[in-house]
């Protein structure tokens, strides 16, 4: 015991908050061993945490009777199983009758031995038992390494140790001389028959000197045991985030971040908060579900993170199109759905879509949403922006044009207006009380004709010019073929105002590129650098009232938007991970370019 508690000490020595070093290594772990003496598993239940308990013997596999079997020798086995605790003990051949030996009986563990076959038994074989006695367990869901979703196939290793925290991380394991008990206790969501909600409990055994290396725990010479409430869900991973305090490495994926964050702020362990808030935003695209988002958003607003806040807000307005389609959308909250669509950086195709799928949101929502809730939610639609056929069908289409008629006529009548009169007479007359000036700006719109793509597939033919040729014996000039650049010629309307769509002034053209080499751009700083270049041009009265403010669009392997971006004389540098901290990055070269033509008025 002596011993043991000098090892910890040293240990300690070499692992103190203030030596951390970070390393981070993005990439999951796995390994495979066979099969040992001693090793435990389950079988016969209807998950992999639950099941008739055997043990490895002299190369087979044995059963276990279930004189003496309780709550102790369940935690022992679930702890070997990498289980994150104990939920029962089982008795009485609950899952079904085991064959061959039976080979412990009369079982007498602590519940801190890391080895079923560490406690005490009778001896190998030593029994007078029968098959209809077998021993079962159920466990805790998850796994005590690794706080994650089954669903989940990628995890980002943080490092914060200097080297010796694997010792430290084996002695967590082993539970030896653990003299401090921390007890998760978490809803399970049942009732029992007085109507009260079931909680689960379970426990983990730890060292109260490595507890004591962070303040926030609280822990005094006479205490002995700590009471935790969670949620269910966050349930499994205390066991890795108490691991972490012990070897400071931790696997984070996108379904334990929250919870390990939460951890980290409530007990003041800093540097795994900040680096698991860093990696928030590099997990946001992991989920196209879009729940995990929407909740880190949710969280961001409850621990008033307003950095967080806003990554997640900036992600969800450039992938709006995608969380419009995904199953979290029906369950957005009124204030979340206020926020997003009081953005002017929503990628959507255009402003009719988004009012589609806002009314499709409410009319889902019924009266769970009211009426001024409703109007509220419509007021943030930016009825000038949508084209005049789609204004004027939307008495005879839109589900809800009846229950807020006047609502729908007023901002009718300012999107016709829009499309009839000049911005300066709009303006004259604008009242600041009734409109909002915002209506007649655009957000980010990528139909057609707004929009065009590139990508790795879309380059020009080669162009033929003509070079003078040494090593012909002739002199003469012969045509040869520069590399290729990629791009498009596309054409707009000059602006999606009516009166602007005449002869005199539709359409427009525009040249769009995207630049590899000093050779395809000479004025390029770096590479690539994308150009998109009006062709067409523009009349006086145009270029007095109408000015373009385009955007870039990088789309990675084309299932998210990572960054936007405007361009600066007709130019756009491309960002990459080591130039820019990029909020959400994508790995070099595997993204698409897309162009968005944004015409506003002066």
């Amino acid at each position: 015991m002596q011993s043991r508690g000098i090892t910890l000490w040293l240990l300690l020595l070499l692992h103190v908050p203030g030596l951390d070093s970070a390393t981070w290594n993005l990439f999951g772990k796995s390994s495979t061993e066979s099969t040992q003496e001693g090793e435990v598993r389950l079988v016969g239940g209807k998950h992999d945490s639950e099941g008739r308990v055997e043990v490895y013997h002299e190369g087979k596999w044995g059963t276990i009777c279930d004189d003496g079997w309780d709550l102790a020798e369940a935690q022992v086995v679930c702890r070997q199983l990498k289980f994150p605790g104990v939920v029962s003990a089982v008795t009485g051949g609950t899952y079904g009758e085991g064959s061959g030996s039976i080979w412990l009986d009369d079982m007498d563990c602590k519940g801190t031995e890391k080895s079923l076959s560490s406690c005490s038994f009778k001896g190998w074989a030593l029994t007078d038992c029968s098959h209809k006695e077998d021993a079962g367990v159920v466990c805790a869901r998850g796994t005590l390494l690794h706080c994650t979703d089954l669903t989940s196939d990628t995890a980002h290793f943080l490092d914060h140790s200097l080297g010796l925290s694997d010792d430290l991380g084996e002695l967590f394991d082993r539970g030896d001389d653990c003299d401090f008990l921390i007890t998760i206790q978490s809803p399970t969501g049942n009732r029992d028959g007085e109507g009260k909600l079931e909680v689960e409990e379970r426990n983990i055994c730890t060292h109260k000197l490595i507890l004591s290396l962070y303040p926030h725990f609280n822990i005094t010479n006479g205490s002995s045991n700590l009471s935790l409430e969670m949620s269910q869900a966050c349930s499994p991973c205390v066991t890795s985030f108490i691991r972490y305090l012990y070897t400071r490495k931790i696997d984070v994926t996108v379904s334990s971040a929250q919870c390990l964050h939460k951890l980290a702020s409530k007990f003041g362990v800093k540097r795994l908060m900040q680096d698991t808030g860093r990696l928030f935003t590099v997990l946001l695209p992991e989920d196209p579900s879009f729940y995990t988002q929407v909740s880190l958003y949710q969280y961001s607003v409850q621990t008033g993170d307003l950095l967080l806040q806003e990554n997640c807000l900036q992600y969800l307005a450039w992938n709006c199109e995608a969380l419009i389609n995904s199953p979290a959308w029906s369950d957005l909250s009124t204030d979340f759905l206020m926020a997003l669509l009081a953005r002017s950086d929503l990628v959507v195709p255009d402003e009719g879509f988004l009012l589609q799928a806002l009314e499709s949101w409410i009319i889902e929502k019924g009266d769970l949403t009211g009426t001024e809730s409703q109007a509220a939610l419509l007021g943030h639609i930016r009825f000038p922006m949508i084209p005049a056929e789609k204004l004027y069908d939307l008495q005879f289409t839109s589900e809800l044009y009846r229950s807020h008629e006047k609502l729908y006529r007023v901002s009718m009548l300012r999107g016709f207006q829009f499309n009839a009169l000049s911005f300066d007479t709009l303006m004259k007359h604008k009242s600041s009380e009734s409109e909002e000036e915002h209506d007649y700006h655009p957000r980010i719109y990528t139909a057609e004709p707004w929009s065009v793509t590139i990508n790795s597939t879309n380059k020009e033919p080669p162009r033929q010019a003509m070079r003078y040729d040494y090593n012909r014996r002739y002199n003469n000039y012969q045509p040869y073929y520069p590399t290729p650049e990629y791009g498009k010629s596309f054409t707009t309307p000059n602006h999606n105002s009516v009166i602007y769509q005449t002869k005199e002034t539709n359409p427009i053209s525009w040249s769009a590129r995207v630049f590899k080499n000093q050779r395809e751009c000479s004025r390029c700083i770096s590479f690539p650098t994308a150009s998109l270049s009006l062709q067409s041009s523009l009349r006086q009265n145009q270029t007095n009232s109408v000015h373009f403010s385009n955007r870039l669009l990088l789309t990675c392997e084309g299932r998210y938007v990572f960054h936007v971006q405007d361009f600066k004389n007709d130019m756009a540098q491309i960002p990459t991970n080591s130039s820019l901290a990029l909020s959400y990055p994508c790995p070099e070269g595997q993204y698409d370019f897309r162009f968005v033509v944004r015409p506003e008025y002066i």
